[in-house]
Formats: C-alpha cells, sequence, structure tokens
C-alpha cells in the first residue's frame, strides 16, 4: 500500500510529505485547492506522461517520490529487473525539469516511464471523476466490462491477432496488385545475388586483404628494417649489445664495493637480456617475410575486384559480405510473397486464429456479463434508484481488433420499463451513481490493494452519500482506499482525513495538505456541511456524523 507521497515543487505545491496508513482515508478542500493535485503528482510519479505545467512556476525542477509498501513476491518481480530496495519497501520516483523533460528511479535506480507505469498497473487502481463519461461511450463500457472480467489480457491478444490477419490480408492484397512490380524486384535481387556470390568475399576477409597488402608492398622495407636492428644490436662494432656488456663489466666489481649501485646493475642485466629478446625478434621476422610479387599481384587483383563490385551497388566494400546476407534474405521473403497460394494459406491461418480467440473471448465476456449487472443494479437499490435495473447487452459486431462483440450498457429506470441505452434514459445524477456503483464493484473484484476514487462520488448526496460513505469504509477494511471528495457523510466515514487548501502570501498561491486531528475534523465536516459561515448546529452535525460513523 502507499505510505508516503512526497512532492517539491509540484504544481502548485512548495513541499509536501503525506503519510497514508491502511483503510479509508478522505481528502477534502475548498474546489481548486489543490485536491486532485496530489493524485496528479502520484500519478507522475507512476509513469504518467510529464509536461512542462508539473514544475512550479518560478522552479527549476519538480520532484516527487511515492513510497510503498510490498510483498514477497513483488520483491522478487524487482529483483528480476536489477530494480530491489529495502526489503518490504518500494520508492518510486520521478523528476521533471522546467523544459518538460523527466526521469524516473525505483529504488533509487535509474528506470523508464514504462517501468513506473508496470509499477502502477500493479499497485494502484485510479477512478477518476471523469469515469461517467466512459460509461456513455462504446468503448468505454467494453473496457470497464473487461477491466471487471480480469480480460484486459485476453482482449489484447485479440487485438494482436487482428491485427496479424490484416496484416497476411495486405501482404496478399499487395502480392495481387504488384506482380509486375515484384517481378522486377526479383530480377534486380536475383542480379545482385549473382554478382556477390560470385565475389565471395567472405566475413573479415576486407581487412585481411588491406593487411596482407600492406605488408607485402613493403616487404623489402620490413625486411631491411628489421636486419638493421639486428646488425646494430649484436653484429655492428662496437654493438649496442656489447657497449652494454662493457658496462657491465665496468659495474659488477664496483656494486661488490657498494650495495647501492644493484638497482642500476640490475636495470643493466635486465636491457641486455631485452637486447638480445629484441635481437632474436626481428632476426626471425626477417627470416619469416617473403618478398613474393606474385601473391602482392593477388592480393592487389582481388582488392580491385572488390572495389568495382562495391562501386556498381554503391556499397562500401567491408559492407559487400553483409549485404550478400541480406539480399539471399530478401530474395526469399520475395519469392514468399509471389507465392499466391502460401499468402492465402498464411491470411486463411490468420482469420481462423483470431476468430477462435475472438469467440472465446465473447463467451467469457457472455458468463461475466449478467454477474457484473446484478452485482451494480444492487448498489443502485442503496443509492436512490429503486426499482431500477442495470442491464449488458452483448450483440454480434462486425470483426474488429475488439473482437467480435458490440457492447452497451442499458438502464430500466423502474419495475416494467424496458432497458434502454444509460446515455438515453439516465439523469446526471443517475449516470454519478452508475458509474460510481461500478467503479465499487470493479474495484471489489481487482486485487490491486490500493484503490483511489477522485471525486468518483460527484452529483450526488443525502442519504446517496451516506451510502457511498459506507462503501468507501467497507472496502477500506480490506485495502487501503484513498478518496478526493466533496461529501461529508463520505468524508465522516473515513478512518484518516487530509484537509487541502490553497494559502496565498499576496504575490503567488500554494496548496498545503494537513492530517486532521478529531477537532480538526469537525471543524472540516462543519466547512463542507455549511460552507463558509460555520455555526454550533453545523459543528453539532458534523459531530453527530463522526459518531455515527
Amino acid at each position: 500500500m502507499l505510505v508516503r507521497l512526497s512532492l517539491r515543487d509540484f504544481a502548485i505545491v512548495d513541499q509536501a510529505e503525506i503519510d497514508f496508513k491502511s483503510g479509508f482515508s478522505a481528502l477534502s478542500g475548498e474546489t481548486g485547492a489543490g485536491k486532485s493535485i496530489l493524485l496528479d503528482a502520484l500519478g507522475l510519479a507512476l509513469g504518467n506522461r510529464a509536461e512542462q505545467g508539473n514544475v512550479r512556476e518560478g522552479a527549476t525542477r519538480a520532484d516527487i517520490s511515492a513510497e510503498f509498501e510490498i510483498d514477497r513476491d513483488f520483491d522478487l518481480w524487482l529483483t528480476e529487473r536489477d530494480l530491489q530496495g529495502d526489503d518490504g519497501l518500494l520508492i518510486a520516483r520521478r523528476v521533471v525539469d522546467a523544459d518538460g523533460r523527466s526521469r524516473a528511479f525505483i529504488n533509487g535506480h535509474p528506470a523508464t516511464a514504462t517501468q513506473l507505469r508496470e509499477l502502477g498497473e500493479r499497485l494502484v487502481d485510479i477512478h477518476s471523476q471523469h469515469a461517467t463519461q466512459r460509461i456513455l461511450k462504446p468503448d468505454g463500457q467494453r473496457e470497464l466490462l473487461d477491466r471487471f472480467a480480469g480480460l484486459a489480457d485476453a482482449a489484447a491478444a485479440v487485438a494482436q491477432d487482428f491485427h496479424d490477419w490484416r496484416a497476411s490480408e495486405s501482404r496478399l492484397e499487395a502480392a495481387l496488385g504488384d506482380q509486375k512490380l515484384m517481378g522486377l524486384e526479383r530480377e534486380r535481387l536475383e542480379w545482385k545475388l549473382n554478382e556477390l556470390a560470385q565475389l565471395k568475399l567472405a566475413p573479415g576477409e576486407w581487412d585481411e586483404l588491406n593487411q596482407d597488402q600492406k605488408r607485402l608492398a613493403h616487404a623489402a622495407s620490413l625486411i631491411e628494417g628489421a636486419q638493421f636492428v639486428v646488425s646494430a644490436l649484436t653484429e655492428d662494432e662496437p654493438s649496442v649489445q656489447s657497449q652494454v656488456n662493457q658496462l657491465l663489466h665496468k659495474l659488477r666489481p664496483l656494486g661488490l664495493i657498494d650495495a647501492g649501485l644493484a638497482d642500476a646493475l640490475e636495470c643493466l642485466d635486465s636491457a641486455s637480456i631485452q637486447l638480445r629478446e629484441a635481437a632474436n625478434a626481428c632476426s626471425e621476422y626477417a627470416a619469416r617475410i617473403d618478398l613474393d610479387p606474385e601473391r602482392l599481384a593477388q592480393v592487389e587483383r582481388r582488392i580491385s575486384l572488390v572495389f568495382s563490385t562495391a562501386r556498381r551497388m554503391k556499397l562500401a566494400p567491408e559492407s559487400l559480405s553483409q549485404e550478400l546476407h541480406e539480399t539471399e534474405q530478401r530474395l526469399v521473403d520475395l519469392q514468399e510473397s509471389a507465392n499466391l497460394d502460401v499468402l492465402r494459406e498464411r491470411c486463411r491461418a490468420a482469420e481462423q486464429v483470431f476468430a477462435q480467440s475472438a469467440e472465446r473471448l465473447s463467451s467469457q465476456r457472455q458468463k461475466i456479463a449478467g454477474k457484473f449487472a446484478k452485482a451494480v443494479t444492487q448498489h443502485l437499490q442503496h443509492m436512490g434508484m429503486k426499482g431500477s435495473v442495470f442491464e449488458i447487452a452483448i450483440e454480434p459486431a462486425p470483426a474488429s481488433r475488439h473482437g467480435l462483440d458490440r457492447i452497451e450498457f442499458r438502464l430500466a429506470g423502474h419495475a416494467g420499463s424496458s432497458p434502454k441505452p444509460v446515455g438515453k434514459v439516465a439523469s446526471g445524477g443517475e449516470l454519478s451513481r452508475i458509474g460510481l456503483a461500478i467503479a465499487v464493484e470493479a474495484a471489489q473484484a481487482n486485487p490491486l490493494p490500493t484503490l483511489i476514487f477522485d471525486e468518483a462520488d460527484a452529483g450526488v448526496g443525502g442519504a446517496v452519500a451516506e451510502v457511498i460513505g459506507g462503501l468507501m469504509r467497507q472496502l477500506g477494511e480490506s485495502r487501503q482506499v484513498l478518496c478526493v471528495t466533496h461529501l461529508p457523510q463520505v468524508a465522516a466515514r473515513a478512518h484518516q482525513h487530509f484537509s487541502v487548501r490553497k494559502v496565498s502570501d499576496g504575490q503567488r498561491s500554494t496548496s498545503q495538505v494537513h492530517s486532521l486531528n478529531n477537532p480538526e475534523r469537525v471543524e472540516e465536516i462543519a466547512r463542507m456541511l455549511g460552507g463558509i459561515e460555520i455555526t454550533s448546529t453545523t459543528r453539532k452535525h458534523a459531530r453527530e456524523l463522526l459518531v455515527n460513523s
């Protein structure tokens, strides 16, 4: 679960460090105070897109860290990716510069935004205040059903199978329409392959040819130089070797008199040995080097042939060996593409794979839709919509990346009425309740340890608000729940209550977060009940709400 959120210079927050506990936590405050900013910061720490606007005006960078308690399975996941930290803890950090560039860290290790998003998908489930709009759109309805049913992976597999099928169809259509062009391309590749195959340039051969040519062309100079060194070291009179030996002969008796000459004697002994080894190495090298004009001519003819082939193909000589391999592969691919029977069979096979996976997905959706709709209907009965029936219709649809289904959320507003699309029969308040019922039910089916509701209770009040508060507290008994709310009935049911306030010094405004004790909670609940002017009556009502919670 989330245990701490630390912010520095994010949006309108100078600095904040918020410690969270298990259970249900409420965040309240005036509109515009910055409640949702905290959730935006958490989203950024978990991989959301970074922007220049994330950095507080006048600051050079924003720094956000989110600390989580994790279980052993998650520790293993981190270890596999070399992102481990302290046992049982995980710190996700995001630093955003004023120009919008960002850096990500997991347990102090450099990471990518994608890795942060993977963490977020395993740690936090966020239900935003815009979720109501999703239930009006076919895509949103389908995603909500798949999410509740745990079919996200199956839906992604169907999308990939559909893509593969359409790609197979595209290749077949291209082959049917471009037979002449493909024939010309095949002729060009065959000519290139023939030229390269005749050349038979082996990998690494070009470098060897250049080395051989350089050595053979300068063989006489190399032999002469090696022999000169041998003569100077051992054969000339006086030779370097003989002079060193004379020095040793002179110094050894003196070394017996004074041990301080031992280092000099050791250096001269070493020099004498190394000079003999150098003379032997040069002598062996001179004997090994060939003066072979015929071999030199062969190497230069080979180099010329490679150059000529490279010029015709407008390639670097050293790349010809790799070009041979790639040309062979392109020709194989082209020949396969030209085989219409093979392409047709692949297209049929890809279509069959898609049909099978899409039918499995459709069957799974059909199985879960009734259970999901029934659970949402039960929630609606407690939210002031008695007699309403929520249904999920799944009807056949043309094949698409989403499968073979058209999914539609429908509502019967009262007993005996026919279910109709929710967007046509539900009022704004009813849509909010339906959205919240779906969010709560989806959250109960989701195993993630932290659930976040960002004003998902907007548009409701009174007795319904009390029901929502009860639902949040019930969810908080088994996992961590954070809820940004304007409803006192919801905030009063929280185990932990934070107040978010906007403070101005006359020049700029900042947002501050404060964990409330019991007397402070009374004042905040009273404010939420009564507005600007707080009376003894509103305080009494606030205390009653807290006591009853």
